[in-house]
């Protein structure tokens, strides 16, 4: 990455459960540590950073606190950020003002279907409170059924209510990450296109002078990876302490391992950014 970054602007992407915070059974208390929380500060100054989650976007902000990141909450359906993209470019979408009155953008391409989204919570509520352990997140664009907890026994019924809503809203569709089951809107956005959005807001695009890096544990990280490897230049990363089936082309173990890897770019670009003053 080293050779290949050399004379480059890296971008950064990252997923958040499983990759900036451990998979917890309690999806409310998935914190980040503070060594994470400042570790993730440092790449950001020295590289455009986002943080591309299927958690709502306001209870990613909530763990992560850091106003100088680009944040994709519901798959990349609700992203906000500064908006000044890189070199000063004007980053497209809707503007807007933060608590501190600093000028953001948000991008939601899923909009039309918050009223659909409240509907399908409230449905899932009243299906699943018999099973227990069956835990529903809300998280805007998508809602998110949390089986961690549910015995296994349990399992096929809870995915069975699950479809019962599934029925009653044709516009959306099913997905499953790690013990969980999510329905969300059937459009063509994900976060590989998230991905793509962001790269353009930015101001950057896949040129030969930008290296993207994409790191994530669960599948629905495995459309960005996508993107990335059909960009050509880009290195997409899989967090995983087992061998699986991915589209990224390398991997890191857990977050702690991310922490390291994370840091060492920030030392990589120190040092370059010091060879260049000197030369």
């Amino acid at each position: 990455m080293v050779e290949a970054g050399k004379g480059k602007q890296l971008v950064l992407f990252l997923d958040y459960d499983g990759t900036l915070s451990p998979i917890v059974e309690d999806p409310d208390r998935a914190f980040m540590s503070d060594a994470m929380r400042t570790t993730v500060k440092e790449v950001a100054t020295h590289f455009p950073t986002a943080i591309i989650s299927g958690r709502s976007r306001d209870k990613v902000y909530e763990f992560v606190q850091l106003a100088e990141l680009f944040y994709a909450g519901s798959h990349g359906m609700d992203i906000m950020g500064p908006a000044e993209g890189y070199h000063g470019v004007k980053v497209d979408g809707t503007r807007g003002m933060d608590e501190q009155g600093n000028e953001i953008v948000f991008f939601q391409p899923a909009s039309e279907f918050l009223p659909m989204m409240n509907e399908v919570c409230k449905a899932l509520e009243q299906r699943s409170k018999n099973i227990q352990g069956a835990k529903i997140e809300h998280n805007k664009y998508c809602v998110s059924m949390h089986f961690r907890r549910v015995k296994e026994e349990n399992w096929q019924a809870l995915a069975e209510e699950v479809q019962k809503v599934l029925k009653n809203y044709p516009k959306l569709f099913l997905t499953q990450g790690r013990k969980v089951l999510e329905l969300r809107p059937s459009i063509a956005w994900d976060k590989g296109k998230a991905v793509e959005y962001l790269m353009k807001a930015l101001g950057l695009g896949f040129s030969d002078d930008v290296l993207p890096v994409y790191i994530g544990d669960d599948q629905t990280d495995e459309d960005a990876f996508k993107v990335l490897n059909e960009k050509h230049n880009g290195y997409s990363i899989l967090v995983s302490n087992v061998a699986k089936r991915t589209n990224a082309s390398f991997s890191l173990r857990d977050p702690s391992e991310v922490m390291a890897f994370l840091q060492s770019l920030v030392k990589w670009k120190l040092r370059s950014s010091l060879e260049q003053n000197s030369s």
